[in-house]
């Protein structure tokens, strides 16, 4: 079998819960059950974490500030993130997942690839395993998840936004290619608001255009980013649904009501993040090499500087001497700071079954709710690309048994 008729024989699922965080909220307190709600954002320079559906019929979505928030739905309700809960309740989730595949490629919280291909529960339909998978999620966590149904990763994340909430979408291998070149490039994932910018101004606004374009042509343009393209655009991607991503960053985030100015106060505030990464690096037994303090301005303007040692960070005092000695190089500062964030990066032993963030499918960018502000900012690079990312795997997709009986 060549590697595209393997390809195209894969059964791959992308899962992702409807709302997650504030249809959790709403399932465990009836009385928010139909009315517009946001999780998070109600401090005085806090973001939504999340939106319901009825409140996004306001315009209210994740990553909003909490002002813009109220203005566009004078009833919404804000109730403060409870992340422990999210993560419990994620832990179900793939409780659920395992009883039909063991090759799970968790996003975040609330959304995940699965291979399906060797039909482990013996369903004989990857479209029917999306099914009972959904059914599972409603009866078991009373909760609602769409899914995308399809070959490979790039389609099957696409297909799961087709039929939100609540729905299905399954895109065929013969159906793969035409349902790409109707797609406006916006939504390919990776691809950015500046990319699809560029991408206009290039005439490229469907996957038609891209595909039109010479493989050479979108390297002058798009740089590494171009090969992802150019097989997205034909409806390919051969990257696996990987069980052992190992995570990127650990670090964590926090906006002030009122912005730092003295000194003391700002050794203080980093003091009390560098103390929540290191629970969370002392929880993921990992270890890394650099460190990247994040500031954001009282004008939003945000600046980030990294430090990098031959040996990894071994305690919670060295952590916090690398961020002091990088906060001491942006002093004396010229304004306020609205924001404060420590991440520690370039990882080493860290465990294999992680999720790759408390940030689910309504909170893509960082955000800061009533959680005291904090934000987690552990990735793993769920992606094909990004904006700073650089482009399609070149991994060769694992070999996988298929069972000649499962149909789309």
């Amino acid at each position: 079998m060549d590697e595209e008729s393997q390809s195209s024989s894969r059964k791959i699922l992308h899962i992702d819960m409807d709302a997650f965080y504030a249809s959790v909220e709403q399932r465990d307190n009836p009385q928010l059950r139909g009315r517009p709600l946001a999780v998070g954002g109600s401090a005085k320079r806090g973001v939504v974490a999340a939106a319901s559906y009825e409140a996004r019929r306001f315009g209210v979505r994740s990553a909003m500030p909490g002002a813009v928030a109220r203005r566009r739905c004078p009833d919404l309700l804000f109730v403060s993130p409870r992340f422990d809960v999210y993560r419990d309740v994620s832990r179900e989730l793939h409780q659920i997942f395992a009883r039909f595949t063991a090759l799970i490629e968790p996003l975040s919280l609330d959304e995940a690839y699965l291979d399906v291909s060797a039909d482990q529960a013996q369903v004989g339909s990857a479209t029917e395993t999306a099914q009972q998978i959904r059914e599972a999620i409603r009866e078991e966590l009373s909760l609602t998840a769409s899914a995308g149904v399809s070959y490979n990763k790039f389609l099957a994340k696409i297909a799961s936004d087709q039929n939100k909430p609540d729905g299905v979408f399954v895109i065929r291998p013969q159906d793969g290619p035409g349902f790409v070149a109707t797609l406006p490039v916006r939504r390919f994932h990776g691809v950015g608001p500046r990319t699809a910018e560029r991408m206009n101004e290039l005439g490229i606004q469907t996957g038609a255009d891209l595909r039109a374009r010479s493989l050479d042509e979108l390297e002058q343009h798009f740089g590494k980013m171009a090969v992802y393209l150019y097989r997205a655009a034909r409806g390919r991607d051969d990257r696996p649904v990987k069980p052992d991503r190992e995570r990127k960053s650990i670090g964590a985030e926090r906006t002030y009501a009122d912005d730092l100015h003295a000194e003391d106060e700002l050794h203080k505030a980093l003091a009390e993040i560098a103390e929540t990464v290191w629970r969370r690096v002392e929880q993921s037994k990992a270890r890394g090499r650099t460190v990247t303090l994040k500031l954001r301005y009282s004008d939003f303007r945000q600046v980030t500087r990294s430090l990098s040692d031959a040996m990894p960070i071994e305690n919670e005092t060295q952590l916090l001497h690398r961020g002091l000695a990088l906060l001491g190089s942006l002093l004396p500062l010229q304004q306020g700071v609205r924001l404060l964030g420590l991440t520690l990066s370039k990882l080493a032993g860290a465990e294999s079954h992680k999720v790759a963030s408390d940030q689910g499918d309504e909170s893509r960018s960082t955000t800061s709710g009533d959680r005291g502000g904090l934000s987690d900012r552990g990735s793993a690079g769920s992606g094909p690309v990004s904006e700073n990312q650089t482009g399609q795997s070149t991994e060769v997709a694992e070999h996988i048994p298929v069972q000649a009986s499962l149909l789309f």
